[in-house]
């Protein structure tokens, strides 16, 4: 069991590594920009608003499926196996 946490923090560990190289190579990129961007509505609401309710719905579906990445089932092996 031991194992399952190791795996799942390194997956977590991982995401957020390049989660936070792709923030800061954007403020780096966005320091050496010769215009300012035109702002959009769409896309701002898009970008802010669209990978954590990505995210979320990813995990509603593993959640509601019963099991995760790595997560154990939401039913013991004695209902299933009575």
């Amino acid at each position: 069991m031991h194992h399952l946490f190791s795996s799942s923090r390194t997956k977590l560990l991982t995401v957020w590594l390049a989660a936070l190289l792709l923030s800061g190579g954007l403020a780096w990129a966005g320091q050496r920009w010769p215009e300012p961007l035109s702002i959009d509505l769409g896309w701002v609401v898009a970008l802010v608003l669209g990978p954590p309710a990505l995210m979320g719905l990813w995990l509603l579906l593993g959640w509601t499926s019963g099991t995760g990445d790595g997560g154990e089932s939401l039913h013991s092996g004695k209902e299933q196996q009575g």
